[in-house]
């Protein structure tokens, strides 16, 4: 199993970082069912601020994701992470369940952020059990229609938050408890995308990932290592092969992608909420880290 097989190595602080980031992670479901599809699932382009787990029935479709191409197939579970760009195609019979899921960020990193999954896992006879149980008490949750640009956008967001967190609590309970048994499935073959075991680096990052919306110094972060600034910064680049401001800035970046597709606020304000004094510097560096201004990004994500 992936928890004996990591937790058994002696890294203590590790393991409550990962314990802890764990009992805080929120999972709210927006949507499960299951389609068949004959040569009608042909979607470009797909970038969601929520992930997709998808249960292959019969028949066969295709995956482009990461640069890949995978081919859909029975006997498989496929899992697309939240803000990354995919494409569905079908030209035949295909038949699957599909499950969409919003991870509720607090002031801890996201499972995808420390985690890189695996796409493609074989299927056990549970899964199979729990996509029913899920579906048996969320009757109400299927698509209406399966093209993204219908459910894809941030009215439909807002309310299948709304409303799944309006149902009674025991099903709240078991759907959370179901969606955290199928994610586990992927987690049992992922990596930790941060690949560093020193607790004061841990530590520094549990600082940044905390503290996200302040004005965060090398100075800071030193001193809570209990380093001075050139063995800190020494010690930052060896374990993560970057600078700290610049991590910190990649990680405001993240957060302001998320802010900008979830919460109708304004560019400003984002930028003002994660401490930027500059709303141009600020615009400046989206665009050197995503591609994009903020305004061209949000756009991608419209309100239908």
């Amino acid at each position: 199993m992936f928890y004996s097989r990591y937790f058994s190595s002696k890294k203590p602080y590790a393991y409550i970082c990962i314990v802890l980031s764990f009992k805080n992670m929120k999972l709210i479901l927006l949507n499960v069912g299951s389609a068949i599809h004959d040569g009608n699932w042909n979607w470009p382009g797909i970038s969601s601020p929520f992930f997709r787990i998808y249960l292959v029935g019969a028949g066969s479709a295709r995956l482009g994701l990461l640069g890949k191409d995978y081919a859909l197939s029975p006997g498989h579970l496929y899992l697309v992470p939240p803000f990354t760009l995919h494409s569905d195609t079908c030209d035949g019979h295909f038949e699957h369940s599909y499950l969409h899921v919003y991870e509720e960020m607090g002031h801890e990193e996201s499972l995808f952020e420390q985690w890189t999954f695996p796409v493609e896992i074989k299927t056990d006879p549970l899964d199979e059990m729990l996509f029913s149980r899920l579906l048996e008490i969320n009757p109400d949750k299927a698509l209406d229609y399966f093209d993204p640009q219908t459910y894809d956008n941030n009215r439909n967001l807002y309310k299948s938050i709304a409303d799944s967190v309006r149902e009674p609590l025991p099903i709240l309970m078991e759907t959370e408890g179901i969606i955290e048994m199928l994610l586990s499935r992927f987690l049992a073959n992922s990596v930790k995308s941060v690949q560093t075991e020193d607790f004061r680096i841990l530590k520094a990052l549990s600082h940044i990932r905390k503290h996200i919306d302040r004005k965060i110094t090398v100075s800071e972060l030193a001193s809570l290592c209990m380093l001075s600034e050139f063995h800190f910064l020494r010690l930052f680049k060896r374990e993560l092969k970057t600078s700290p401001i610049n991590y910190i800035n990649q990680k405001k970046i993240e957060r302001a992608q998320l802010l900008l597709v979830v919460y109708k606020r304004s560019i400003k304000d984002i930028a003002y909420s994660l401490s930027f004094e500059n709303v141009s510097y600020f615009t400046r560096l989206f665009r050197n880290v995503v591609g994009k201004t903020p305004s061209r990004y949000r756009e991608e994500f419209p309100e239908k």
